[in-house]
């Protein structure tokens, strides 16, 4: 970020107060780092009690203030307690991030069931319930408020070998514009933000790993989705410093990797108005 955005930033949202969700690690732990350099104040959500128990540690130690509250949420009831404790902790929020995703690698019809029904509950639920949660709060305050959900640019771009994921982040650009488009009706004072990460570096495919008993392909793609993050990503804390700037902006579109997505989405524009069959880009 240049240091006339960072003020900007640093404007908009010194002294207010964030929650994030998939905190504890990757893009979210970038976020929630950057939030804490910013001046907010913090509520960190994850499944991952230790891990996260850990980082709040580690913000906390370097001044910020920090609830950390462990919460799955593809549960309702999960993130409604999240939502109290953060309003019982700081007294209101002026920014979700909905974050938390999980990850399958492998073709369609080999990922367990259990595995697409995972991914369903909690990349795409969890950021219904995040505003189930948090929204109607917002809006009864009538106040500013951000509200920002993480997409990716395979939320524009299919890949085959990770279908739920795709599915889950074209959808999440859906929920977001519905959302966008809701708060305008309304006549709300919350900006709606949809974030398309490109290559970011965290062990996300590394997690996703699939067995010993993958096909060598599938196995094969992983590992070079993870080289690309690792070689050519950009650090946690590098993508929240643009996605901050571009949200202070009053950006709905905060694409911090233009050049990941841009040379790969015109020609896939193209190939929808001709109605030609569909054809995979260079990556």
């Amino acid at each position: 970020m240049t240091a006339a955005a960072d003020v900007t930033a640093a404007e908009v949202f010194a002294g207010r107060t964030a929650v994030i969700t998939g905190a504890s690690s990757g893009i979210g732990a970038g976020l929630a780092r950057e939030a804490a350099r910013l001046g907010m104040k913090l509520v960190l959500a994850d499944i991952a009690a230790d891990r996260l128990a850990l980082f709040a540690e580690e913000l906390r130690a370097g001044g910020a203030e920090v609830e950390s509250v462990v919460t799955d949420v593809s549960v309702p009831a999960s993130v409604e307690a999240l939502a109290d404790t953060a309003y019982t902790r700081f007294g209101t929020v002026d920014l979700l991030v909905n974050n938390a995703g999980i990850m399958a690698l492998g073709y369609s019809w080999e990922i367990p069931a259990e595995r697409w029904d995972a991914m369903l509950r909690v990349n795409i639920g969890g950021y219904v319930n995040g505003i189930r949660a948090f929204v109607p709060r917002m809006l009864e305050r009538g106040e500013k408020a951000w509200v920002v959900n993480v997409s990716s640019v395979g939320g524009l771009l299919p890949s085959p070998l990770m279908a739920p994921y795709s599915v889950t982040k074209f959808g999440t650009l859906a929920l977001t514009e519905s959302l966008y488009h809701e708060m305008r009706m309304k006549q709300a004072p919350i900006q709606v933000s949809v974030v398309t990460p490109g290559s970011v570096r965290s062990e996300i495919f590394s997690a996703a790993r699939p067995g010993t008993t993958a096909p060598p392909e599938v196995t094969a793609f992983g590992e070079h989705l993870q080289n690309l993050a690792d070689e050519h990503g950009l650090t946690p804390e590098e993508h929240a410093g643009r996605v901050f700037r571009m949200v202070a902006e009053g950006k709905y579109w905060a694409i911090p990797q233009p050049e990941q997505l841009f040379p790969a989405l015109q020609p896939r524009t193209d190939m929808i108005l001709a109605q030609e069959n569909p054809r995979l880009q260079p990556g």
